[in-house]
C-alpha cells in the first residue's frame, strides 16, 4: 500500500502515484475502446495505491467516462450503421447503470466478483459464435423473405440483456464491453466493428449515469484528483484505441476479445 489519497505523502510518492494513475487510465482507455475490460488495469492500480475499494471503484468509473467518449468519437463512422440500435438501447444502459450504482451501496462487494470470470467466458464465447449465428440467421431470412422484420422477442431480448449488463456495469463493470459485444453479436446482424462502436457508446452512458448516481448517493466516495488523472489518461487512450481497433480485421478483433478476456479471467482467478 503506497498512499491512501493523493497529497497524503511526500512529493516523490505523489509523483509516483500521479504517473501510475495516469498510465493506468491511458491503458484502460486504450483497451476499453479496442476490446473492453480496461477496468482490470485501472481499478487494481488504485487499490495498490491504498484507495478503499468503494472509492477506487467510484473514482475509476467516473474517470473512464472521457475514454469511452473519445473512443465513441473515434468510431463515429461505424456508429451510423447502428443508430437504430443506439436509440433502442441507450435507455436500457442508462437505467441499468443507475440501478447498478445504487446496488454498490446495498450489496457486499463479493456479490458480482464470484461470477465475473464465468460472465467474461460467456462474453468471449458469444463474440466468437456471433458470425456463425449471424450466417444461420441470414440463411433463414433468405429462405423466408416475407419474415424480413426482426422478431419482437429478439428486440425484447436485446433490450433486456443490455439492461442487465448496464446493472452489472454500474456495479462492477469488469469486461462489460466484452459482454455487450458478445450479446449483440448473437442477437443482431451488425458487423463486429459497428458493434464495437456501439459498445463504446453504451459503456460511456453506463459509466456516466453510474458516476452521477455515486455523486448523489455518496459524494465523499469520489477522489477528484484520481478522477482527473484517470480521465486525462483514458481520453488519450480512447483516441489511440479507436485508431488501432478500427484498423483490425474482424477475425483479429474477435481474437483480441478472446485473448484479453482470457487474460482477465486468469487475473481474476489468481487474485
Amino acid at each position: 500500500m503506497v498512499i491512501a489519497s493523493l497529497g497524503q505523502a511526500g512529493a516523490g510518492a505523489d509523483w509516483f502515484a500521479w504517473t501510475a494513475i495516469f498510465a493506468a487510465g491511458f491503458g484502460a482507455g486504450t483497451i476499453n475502446t479496442i476490446v473492453g475490460s480496461g477496468t482490470l488495469i485501472s481499478f487494481p492500480v488504485l487499490l495498490l495505491l491504498g484507495y478503499p475499494p468503494v472509492v477506487a471503484n467510484v473514482s475509476n468509473t467516473l474517470g473512464l467516462v472521457p475514454g469511452s467518449l473519445s473512443g465513441t468519437f473515434g468510431y463515429r463512422r461505424e456508429l451510423r450503421a447502428t443508430a437504430h440500435l443506439a436509440r433502442l438501447l441507450l435507455p436500457a444502459s442508462a437505467v441499468g447503470g443507475a440501478a447498478g450504482a445504487a446496488l454498490l451501496f446495498l450489496l457486499p462487494s463479493e456479490a458480482f466478483e464470484l461470477i465475473v470470470p464465468a460472465l467474461i467466458a460467456l462474453g468471449i464465447a458469444m463474440a466468437l459464435l456471433g458470425p456463425l449465428v449471424q450466417r444461420a440467421a441470414a440463411r433463414r431470412a433468405a429462405s423466408r423473405p416475407e419474415s424480413a422484420s426482426v422478431p419482437w422477442w429478439k428486440t425484447a431480448g436485446t433490450f433486456a440483456g443490455v439492461l442487465l449488463l448496464g446493472v452489472y456495469g454500474g456495479y462492477f463493470g469488469a469486461a462489460q464491453g466484452i459482454l455487450i459485444v458478445g450479446l449483440l453479436s448473437l442477437l443482431t446482424a451488425e458487423t463486429i466493428q459497428s458493434l464495437n462502436g456501439l459498445k463504446n457508446l453504451l459503456v460511456m452512458v453506463v459509466n456516466l449515469i453510474a458516476a452521477a448516481t455515486f455523486a448523489l448517493i455518496a459524494p465523499a466516495s469520489l477522489d477528484w484528483p484520481a478522477v482527473a488523472l484517470i480521465a486525462t489518461g483514458s481520453a488519450l487512450g480512447g483516441l489511440i484505441g479507436a485508431r488501432i481497433g478500427r484498423g483490425l480485421p474482424a477475425p483479429a478483433l474477435r481474437g483480441a476479445i478472446a485473448v484479453v478476456g482470457t487474460a482477465a479471467i486468469v487475473y481474476m482467478l489468481a487474485t
